[in-house]
């Protein structure tokens, strides 16, 4: 049988610090107050960000999703279909 690596990716820190740095750039705090110009596509500037950071917040819990949750109860499942 195959040795397979269990990931658990809360105890990564990397994967957390990402995520903060993406949530605090999709929060526009730092431009000045008021500020909308430029329109970029029609929407104003602070809102053109957030948007940019939501996609980018989506593709990479996509990507952790993906490629770095192997938990446990995968193998436990596939035992059970194998056993069955």
């Amino acid at each position: 049988m195959r040795k397979v690596q269990i990931k658990e990716p809360i105890k990564k820190k990397w994967i957390w610090i990402v995520l903060v740095l993406i949530l605090l750039g999709g929060v526009p705090w730092y431009l000045p107050t008021g500020s909308i110009e430029p329109f970029i596509l029609g929407f104003p500037f602070w809102a053109f960000i957030s948007a940019v950071f939501a996609i980018i917040l989506s593709f990479y819990l996509s990507w952790l999703c993906l490629n770095e949750w192997h938990i446990v109860e995968d193998i436990e499942e596939k035992e059970k279909e194998v056993k069955e």
